[in-house]
């Protein structure tokens, strides 16, 4: 009997030069996850079958970078910027294989290029952040995951003064507990604080109990880090 294949691959259509091409992506069966940390990162059973690896696509013709997410829409004139800025300059390189955490990193990078030059959501662009952050935890790479954390908090602020999260999975309780969660886990803590309890004072309206139960339990550390170090 032939053994299945974790990998396979899937058809998309690049959204800019809408030339077809495969990439590579993880069966749903071999995706085993033992955890979630408290920012949400999921901690799977083998590194290997992580399909935060797989989550970008990049256009093998062009250059394009985008998710399965990726509005079709592009504002006015965005297109002709990636076509000069992206698709002119490069150099023809395949990710449709399989990826090690470093070519992954490098995906991650192109689709927020990709995504600033688009003018994507700030709440798209920060999850992209956050999964980069997430791989250079994976690498134990401490100075480039607190960096890409920085970037991420950032458009997750943007996003709630914005209100561009509306109609998206992020609702605003998760919303808050993320700020406040990367707030604390980059060392700002007051603004940590302050967003965290703003999770805790929406429980009578949230759907969402295990993130007001996540957000005590934040707001509880941080006040027995503040009574170790008084």
């Amino acid at each position: 009997m032939t053994q299945l294949d974790p990998f396979y691959d899937k058809n998309f259509e690049c959204l800019v030069c809408k030339k077809a091409f495969r990439s590579k992506k993880i069966r749903t069966r071999f995706i085993k996850v033992t955890a979630f940390e408290t920012d949400f990162a999921p901690v799977y059973q083998s590194n290997e079958m992580n399909p935060t690896l797989y989550h970008i696509q990049v256009c093998p013709h062009c250059g394009f970078t985008f998710t399965e997410d990726t509005f079709k829409y592009f504002p006015p004139g965005t297109i002709e910027s990636i076509q000069e800025k992206v698709s002119k300059r490069w150099v023809p390189r395949n990710f449709s294989e399989r990826r090690t955490i470093n070519q992954a990193l490098q995906t991650y990078k192109l689709a927020i290029y990709c995504g600033i030059l688009k003018k994507e959501k700030h709440i798209t662009l920060a999850g992209m952040y956050l999964r980069v952050a997430w791989l250079y935890r994976t690498l134990q790479n401490l100075d480039q995951e607190q960096r890409f954390m920085k970037l991420a908090l950032k458009e997750y602020q943007e996003s709630y003064l914005n209100d561009d999260f509306r109609g998206t999975q992020v609702s605003e309780v998760k919303l808050l507990y993320l700020i406040g969660e990367l707030s604390r886990r980059t060392f700002q803590i007051e603004q940590a604080v302050k967003h965290l309890s703003m999770v805790i004072e929406r429980q009578r309206q949230s759907v969402e109990p295990k993130i007001i139960e996540m957000a005590r339990d934040r707001w509880q550390e941080i006040r027995e880090e503040k009574a170790l170090s008084s």
